[in-house]
């Protein structure tokens, strides 16, 4: 690959969104196996693994599929009263109530609830009327801005999240322990997407305060990110070390089984996770990991009830919302998926699940709708860039599906060669290439985003049709059937797609095998 080297900057949506145009994108379709009983993971292992970059939020991923933070408030060595502790501190005086619920939840790497959330951030933001000096009520109410924006899909509250953690670190510096303030740094990073200055901000974190879980946690993501595989998983054991039996261990140790497709070792640490969740909001986030599992795999029923199960737990979390629409489109339940996403884009209006729901109204020919969904998802994107948000993968698949490919392949070199090289990075650069007509070019990136060991119906998909295109007859048709048989649902569109492609192949000549 060519031109490949690492720049800095987030990207900016430029212009106007356009009307959709051309053929439909589906957002995802990674391929992971979640039935079965639960058994013990197996030891960890360093392998090549494919990352999920935060879309949106990614994205964000949840960053971590669509996942809030969960690390929104990291203490300092020492609290003022009504500050917030770390590092086994437990929850200092002044606090009381849903504030002082949060602050726990931070002490022991568990996500609060919207509601405590939004106390801790009214009771910080009173004690600085008072205390505009101190720095760790700064940096609490800084990643606190930040976990409520990354949760709600507003990323208009980052900019108020970075001024507060700057006023954190005016008032100490990081060179004083403030590592308050540099892990809220890293984790408003993380929201925006900039794995680059993830990983310098908890490695600062992680010189200041050896042992700090939480910087071993952004680690973890930046390295996914970023697509530095050996990396990721040194930080995992590391972490695995600090907090073996922890919410944010679990959930990075199943991503990275995924990624390297240990299908039923990421199935057993997700039982796990649900097993010993504490709060609701970490049993729904570990019910949604096993949907996805089970989604990616091709089993949507059991996807169905997982999802399900999580918004018993947290009624109307939109990534479970979107999870349980994917879901009712496989089963042939196209209106109520279409209302589910409806709903799951009210929760969080992310770009990629309006990108879902106007490929589910072109699978079902009703072309107006779809235009307003990839219409939105576009404008959604343009609003997160201009807080900062790094809109990449949004953009580039959006462009590739339904704008100017030109433009697709423009954006995801850009991001290519900032350093952020995940499989999903990867896929999506040789798509894009594809779609634009320079399907030699693409074919290193989709064996790229196909060879790091996740399995991903998608990503079979879009090397099939980038063989297909080069007459690569055997290949093209080995890895449309391998698409097909990890997922027969991956896309409304694009399942019936590979099915209308495999046609057109034919069955195998008799010739010699291709070289």
């Amino acid at each position: 690959m060519r031109g490949l080297r690492r720049v800095g900057g987030v990207l900016r949506v430029r212009g106007s969104a356009r009307e959709a145009r051309g053929s439909a994108w589906e957002a995802r379709g990674s391929a992971r196996e979640g039935g079965g009983s639960a058994r013990k993971a197996r030891g960890f292992r360093v392998s090549r693994l494919g990352v999920l970059a935060a879309v949106g939020a990614v994205l964000v991923g949840t960053v971590l599929a669509g996942a809030s933070l969960g690390l929104f408030a990291p203490g300092g060595p020492e609290a003022p009263p009504g500050g917030v502790r770390a590092g086994g501190a437990g929850v200092p005086e002044g606090l009381a109530g849903p504030a002082a619920r949060a602050a726990a939840g931070v002490e022991a790497g568990a996500g609060a609830s919207a509601r405590d959330l939004a106390a801790l951030i009214a009771d910080r933001e009173a004690w600085l009327r008072g205390h505009p000096d101190d720095h760790l009520s700064w940096a609490v109410l800084g990643t606190a801005y930040a976990e409520r924006g990354a949760r709600a899909g507003a990323p208009a509250a980052y900019p108020a999240a970075e001024r507060a953690l700057r006023r954190s670190l005016e008032a100490r510096p990081a060179a004083e322990g403030n590592t308050a303030a540099v892990l809220g740094m890293g984790e408003l990073a993380l929201a925006r997407g900039d794995f680059a200055a993830v990983r310098r901000w908890a490695e600062e974190a992680r010189r200041r305060q050896p042992g700090a879980w939480r910087a071993e946690a952004l680690l973890v993501d930046a390295h996914r990110g970023l697509g530095d595989d050996a990396a990721a998983g040194k930080a995992l054991e590391r972490l695995r070390k600090l907090r073996p039996t922890g919410a944010a261990a679990l959930a990075r140790v199943v991503e990275l089984y995924r990624d390297r497709g240990w299908r039923e070792d990421a199935a057993a640490v997700a039982h796990d996770a649900v097993a010993r969740a504490r709060t609701p909001a970490e049993r729904a986030a570990a019910l949604r990991r096993l949907g996805d599992l089970a989604w990616e795999r091709g089993y949507a029923r059991e996807a169905l009830g997982r999802y399900e199960a999580a918004l018993r737990a947290v009624p109307g979390d939109a990534p479970a919302l979107a999870g349980r629409a994917r879901a009712l489109a496989a089963l042939d339940r196209a209106e109520e998926a279409l209302a589910v996403y409806a709903a799951a884009w009210k929760a969080r209006p992310l770009p990629e699940y309006a990108l879902e729901a106007g490929d589910l109204y072109a699978a079902l020919e009703r072309p107006a709708k779809a235009r307003e969904r990839y219409g939105a998802a576009a404008v959604a994107a343009e609003r997160a860039a201009a807080h900062g948000v790094n809109q990449a993968l949004a953009v580039g698949r959006y462009e590739a599906g339904h704008g100017d490919p030109g433009r697709a392949v423009e954006v995801l070199r850009a991001e290519w060669r900032r350093g952020h090289r995940s499989a999903d990075t990867a896929d999506a650069l040789g798509w894009a290439l594809l779609r634009a007509g320079e399907a030699r070019e693409a074919l290193p990136y989709v064996r790229a985003a196909t060879e790091r060991g996740v399995r991903s119906a998608l990503f079979a998909y879009h090397r099939g049709e980038v063989e297909r295109a080069l007459g690569r007859e055997g290949a093209a048709r080995r890895h449309l059937e391998e698409a097909l048989r990890i997922n027969p649902h991956f896309s409304p569109l694009y399942a019936p797609a590979a099915r209308r492609s495999l046609a057109e192949l034919g069955e195998p000549s008799a010739g010699p095998p291709e070289g």
